[in-house]
């Protein structure tokens, strides 16, 4: 495996930070400190703190697509199954991280859509990436006759991430998987029922 080049090392410690403690709140210094690069060599990579940000995203755009297509489309699972195990796990992982974290980017784009329209931009095509590969999951579902033929899968993955984003949101103000289960009874018991 190649060695990690020192802007890429920035990119993921920083992301690692930002998501734990948000854009604004997270400082450059901080970034370097855990990336073990000297003081004063961010902007040597980054003209900006914005720039960075938007760097930030594509990184975890990268790896939700990487990952995503990992669990939905290169699964032994009949693509229903490969659909209700993503979110089975996520909800898994939620629980044992004690409700920490969220999506990072549906987190960066609660933070920062309002204030910058390039991270909004930046965001909304991430997003759409998660749609999308929903949107080829349950397309396949319904090709299967998983799913009821009426179900326009675009629209019904539309539905899918911004339900899963929404109980997201829930589950970190409770600290409590119960909307990622409510989501997943919603979902699995009733809308994607033939």
């Amino acid at each position: 495996m190649a060695k990690q080049s020192t802007r890429e090392r920035i990119i993921v410690e920083g992301a690692r930070i930002v998501h734990e403690k948000g854009f604004n709140n997270t400082g450059i210094h901080e970034i370097l400190q855990a990336a073990n690069v000297p003081k004063g060599s961010f902007y040597f990579y980054f003209a900006s703190k914005e720039e960075f940000g938007l760097n930030i995203l594509d990184y975890h755009n990268s790896l939700v697509r990487k990952w995503m297509a990992q669990q939905l489309e290169d699964s032994d699972l009949s693509p229903l199954a490969s659909l209700r195990a993503f979110f089975d796990g996520l909800r898994s992982k939620y629980e044992t991280t004690g409700c920490y974290g969220g999506c990072p980017i549906g987190n960066l784009a609660q933070e920062m859509a309002d204030l910058s329209d390039a991270f909004r931009s930046k965001a909304e095509e991430a997003l759409t990436a998660m749609r999308d590969a929903f949107a080829r999951c349950l397309e396949a579902a319904r090709q299967r006759r998983e799913i009821g033929p009426a179900l326009d899968p675009l629209e019904t993955a539309d539905f899918l991430l911004n339900s899963w984003e929404g109980a997201l949101l829930r589950m970190k103000a409770q600290k409590d998987v119960k909307a990622l289960e409510t989501f997943c009874r919603m979902i699995f018991g009733r809308l994607l029922k033939e």
